[in-house]
């Protein structure tokens, strides 16, 4: 059962060694940062539809009694057993994907190179429920979320991807049993001799044996392609693509290949240490909510980000403290010993200042504050369709805040964490499993004014 808790050919490469158990990530397995919320595959029937999948895929089948799927079955048990992390995304595009229960419509995606891959699996999910539930029954689907392109070397080759169209198959053959059906019935009211070809009508009656009714209850998808609009792609380091109409904005890395090379003509290029043009283009095209007290003092968001600032500097400077008992009492003691440290650094007070200048009934300029402290006083407009997207490019360029990080930008904040010196890796967790675990949905409302569950970021 499962609970809480065509072929497309032989691919042997991309695989590396899985680091699911390695001592610096098995505290955050045990206390669900990582790999939560899965769903238990442990029923024989859909162990079979599961691994006829992997087959089709040139994989070779599990021998395991019991392993977790998220949305689009990946499992992490399974990525460690055949040694491949990227398992259903060889070469980080075209992801692959395995259907065992409507279920999985309500799981995360826990393994992608894309940041919309969730919102995609909505949409085939919200375009085909029906089709889902009713093949679901007996069968298993799976198959390719096609992209236009077979592999990923620059920056022209994302901007190739305007929609992806899904590919679906099934494991019992049961999409194409009711293809051919469907095809028969056509011909069969069509043409004026079906009647009398008995080989066909038996055909049918067969077919029908496995498919039921197709008139009452399709089985073949409807809605297969879907546009690929503003998202994050892990390629290069990490890029950002931004559509604005009939123009795109690429944020990333100025040593990605093809960086301001590929068509720009109609794509804007800025590079993710420019901070100021980052901010620019965010604001103008009304992405971020800019400073005002009507949000800033209901949210908590500068004080939330004033003490994450001090949380990193206790890591910097301290790196051997014991961190088990931290809490507000101990962050204002540890402040008030370390002022020097404080005002080096410079963000705590930063915070401070900005807060008082708005309670004040001010108004914070934003170009008397320098270009790179900028963002760090906005977040994205939960209004803007972007907003996931936002508040993870912001989230990656304030990478003190590991709240923000592990919300928004799980990948970097899983990098991240494994170069925290161990009292900081259990300091994170404990605040984490603390703060955000118990109301999730809470916390994303109150700091960055995110209602609903987290699909595109």
């Amino acid at each position: 059962m499962c609970r809480p808790a065509g072929s497309f050919g032989n691919v042997d490469g991309h695989r590396h060694e899985t680091h699911l158990f390695k001592v610096a990530m098995r505290r955050l397995v045990n206390s669900r940062l990582i790999f939560g919320n899965l769903l238990r595959v442990d029923a024989p029937h859909l162990i079979d539809r599961y691994n006829k999948a992997l087959t089709a895929f040139g994989l070779p089948p599990t021998t395991m009694q019991s392993f977790r799927i998220d949305m689009t079955g990946y499992s992490p048990e399974i990525a460690e057993e055949l040694g491949d992390q990227a398992y259903l995304d060889p070469n980080g595009v075209n992801r692959r994907f395995i259907i065992l229960t409507p279920e999985q419509e309500r799981l995360p995606v826990i393994h992608t190179q894309f940041s919309n891959t969730a919102g995609l699996m909505h949409d085939f999910f919200d375009g085909n429920r029906r089709v889902i539930s009713a093949v679901t029954i007996k069968d298993a689907l799976f198959g390719e979320i096609e992209e236009t392109v077979a592999v990923v070397n620059d920056i022209e080759d994302l901007l190739k991807i305007d929609e992806v169209s899904f590919r679906v198959l099934s494991a019992d053959g049961l999409l194409s049993k009711a293809s051919e059906l469907r095809l028969l019935v056509d011909t069969l009211t069509t043409s004026k001799d079906g009647w009398r070809d008995d080989a066909m009508l038996n055909r049918m009656v067969d077919l029908s044996h496995d498919t039921g009714d197709i008139r009452l209850n399709p089985l073949v998808p409807d809605k297969l392609v879907f546009p690929h609009k503003s998202y994050w792609a892990g390629h290069f380091g990490g890029i950002f693509l931004f559509h604005d109409g009939t123009g795109m904005t690429v944020i990333c890395d100025r040593e990605a290949p093809g960086f301001r090379r590929s068509r720009p003509w109609e794509v804007s290029y800025i590079d993710i240490r420019d901070q100021e043009r980052i901010f620019d283009y965010l604001a103008k095209t009304g992405r971020l909510q800019l400073p005002q007290a009507s949000w800033v003092e209901t949210s908590g968001l500068y004080t939330h980000r004033a003490l994450m600032a001090v949380h990193d500097l206790v890591r910097r400077t301290g790196p051997d403290l014991d961190l088990s008992g931290v809490d507000a009492v101990w962050l204002q003691t540890w402040i008030q010993r370390n002022a020097r440290a404080i005002a080096e650094d410079g963000l705590y007070p930063f915070f401070q200042e900005a807060l008082r200048a708005l309670e004040l009934g001010g108004a914070i300029r934003m170009s008397e504050i320098s270009p790179g402290r900028r963002l760090l006083l906005v977040r994205a407009d939960p209004a803007h369709e972007d907003k996931w997207l936002v508040n993870r490019l912001l989230a990656r360029l304030s990478p003190f805040d590991f709240v923000s990080r592990f919300i928004f930008d799980k990948q970097g904040f899983y990098e991240t964490y494994e170069t925290y010196p161990e009292n900081y890796r259990s300091h994170v967790v404990a605040h984490l499993s603390n703060t955000y675990l118990p109301d999730k949905a809470a916390l994303r409302a109150r700091l960055y004014g995110i209602d609903g569950a987290r699909d595109d970021a």
